[in-house]
């Protein structure tokens, strides 16, 4: 049988039917390899899928959660817009009532200013004057008809409302504080100030405490003048100062009320307040 298969084969033949068999069996554990292959590859997939499923899903979580957010600020930055909106309108509502307040204060402080300079209208204020050791209102009375002697103006002692001399700071030392002389009338005021001012033009020496009847510190210089408001003494002294920076020719009060003067060929400038003052000084 060998021999009958060599003879019809050949040594080194292999019969066709052997060779199907082989090749159905290459071709059976391909087969096997390509399902392997696939079910992996389709494992695989599966795997993949399910951990993207996994990602999309935290992901569409996550999208959730930071819309809600969005939303949430969203509200509250509605919510602080209107808030915002409502205090710009108080601030402005309260910005109108401030500016009228203090409109309304200037208008008080105005009036109050007028009433302090009705009450002052007739007064005269004496600066450095020695005080007496034990002073007296009649003291006072007595230097006021003494000054008027001197300067030949005619006051009377029934000329003289009231008369006091101004306390001092606890904290100071000064003694002769200003003597406040309340007169009958403010034409008597005005020409004991005329008389003052002429004298003391054409007298060298000017006004002095001797003037007033003083015996002891007797060359001390006085000054007499109308008696200001606090205001108006403030304004006084700023308008002193400018009238010194800027080369004012005049500078004087009359009946409470402060006025500048360039010169003879300038207007007369009423000083109202220190706003004024200073508009004037950067001038």
């Amino acid at each position: 049988m060998e021999s009958f298969h060599t003879e019809l084969y050949g040594d080194n033949e292999t019969p066709s039917y052997v060779q199907q068999r082989q090749k159905r069996a290459r071709e059976h554990g391909f087969e096997d390899e390509l399902l392997s292959f696939k079910k992996e590859m389709k494992d695989m997939i599966k795997s993949l899928f399910a951990e993207q499923q996994k990602e999309l899903k935290k992901i569409t979580s996550a999208q959730v959660e930071i819309k809600e957010s969005n939303t949430n600020i969203e509200s509250n930055l509605a919510l602080l817009s209107s808030q915002h909106e409502d205090l710009r309108k108080k601030i402005e509502q309260l910005e109108v009532r401030l500016k009228q307040d203090r409109e309304q204060i200037i208008i008080l402080e105005d009036k109050i200013e007028e009433l302090q300079r009705e009450q002052r209208k007739a007064n005269i204020e004496i600066k450095n004057m020695p005080k007496l050791p034990t002073e007296s209102k009649e003291d006072l009375i007595n230097m006021v008809v003494s000054l008027s002697k001197s300067l030949n103006s005619g006051i009377k002692k029934d000329d003289i409302k009231d008369i006091y001399r101004l306390k001092g700071k606890r904290d100071s030392n000064k003694t002769n504080t200003p003597i406040i002389v309340e007169l009958s009338s403010s034409i008597l005021k005005s020409d004991i100030l005329k008389s003052c001012k002429t004298y003391n033009i054409k007298n060298k020496e000017k006004l002095r405490a001797k003037h007033l009847g003083a015996t002891k510190n007797e060359e001390t210089p006085v000054f007499i003048s109308e008696q200001l408001t606090a205001k108006g003494a403030r304004l006084h002294f700023v308008a002193r100062d400018l009238a010194k920076s800027k080369d004012y020719k005049f500078c004087w009060t009359s009946y409470g009320r402060v006025y500048l003067r360039k010169n003879e060929n300038t207007p007369v400038i009423i000083v109202k307040n220190e706003s004024q003052v200073h508009s004037l000084m950067q001038a």
